[in-house]
């Protein structure tokens, strides 16, 4: 095992320890339990448990896409990514296909309220209750009529932090033959990001889901970075998604989580 979780008690004044009782019906000493609660134990009796949701944002060439392939290996999360869900309804022939097309074609942006709805049929419909949506919101206006839709926020938020200097040098040399991996565009879509996303990442930040990560280095040092915001998942039931948003959402409390080889 290369990781083990410590007991609250020790850690934790009385007063703290009180606060989590009241605030999640646990025992500070029984928190790190491991068990699966049955339906009758977790008082669902059979209906699916929240989904943990969580949303990575960054900019063209950030590293957020290899990222996430390995954060689905290591933690078991299910990737949605919302270029991915948009061709999919295209390629599916229906009506909303049609229109996204179209508005693609067109240079517009798909309307937030159906780029929404495909995230949220696509959460509904996975068997996984540990989501990664991939680029996602890219706006204000998508982070608004995501939470008027599902009615949810997500558990956390990760956001890859890049310098753009690196991040354009990383959209060139990737050579995957797109059209708009050439300085210009890069720089131009950049911008965009700049313009739309810093409000998004600037709300979750005040709301204390986020996640920073500096997104420079090899691929190997930023996952080290990474570990640390889902350590508590590692081999751990859903069961656990309340203490786990306990642990990120509280990083003054990180200490209780020791690495071993």
């Amino acid at each position: 095992m290369w990781r083990r979780l410590v007991s609250l008690s020790p850690l934790l004044s009385s007063s703290k320890s009180r606060l989590i009782n009241q605030a999640y019906g646990f025992n500070a000493c029984q928190l790190f339990s491991t068990q699966v609660l049955n339906g009758a134990e977790d008082g669902v009796s059979g209906t699916r448990r929240k989904p943990f949701i969580t949303f990575v944002l960054g900019g063209p060439g950030s590293g957020k896409g290899t990222q996430c392939t390995r954060i689905v290996n290591a933690f078991g999360f299910t990737h949605l990514s919302v270029g991915d869900l948009l061709r999919k309804e295209i390629y599916s022939n229906s009506e909303n296909g049609s229109m996204i097309l179209d508005t693609i074609k067109e240079g517009k942006i798909v309307p937030s309220e159906v780029t929404v709805k495909l995230i949220k049929n696509a959460i509904e419909a996975s068997q996984n209750n540990r989501i990664l949506v991939d680029g996602f919101p890219r706006s204000e206006e998508n982070r608004i009529a995501y939470e008027r839709v599902v009615r949810a926020e997500p558990d956390i938020v990760l956001f890859f932090d890049c310098p753009e200097e690196e991040m354009v040098k990383r959209v060139l040399n990737r050579n995957q033959g797109r059209i708009d991996d050439n300085i210009d565009t890069v720089k131009e879509r950049l911008a965009v990001f700049a313009e739309l996303n810093l409000p998004v990442i600037k709300y979750y930040s005040e709301k204390g889901k986020l996640h920073k990560i500096d997104g420079t280095g090899s691929e190997d040092e930023i996952f080290e970075r990474v570990l640390p915001v889902f350590a508590a998942l590692r081999n751990y039931p859903t069961a656990d998604f309340v203490l786990f948003k306990f642990l990120v959402t509280r990083p003054s409390v990180y200490y209780m989580i020791t690495w071993v080889p």
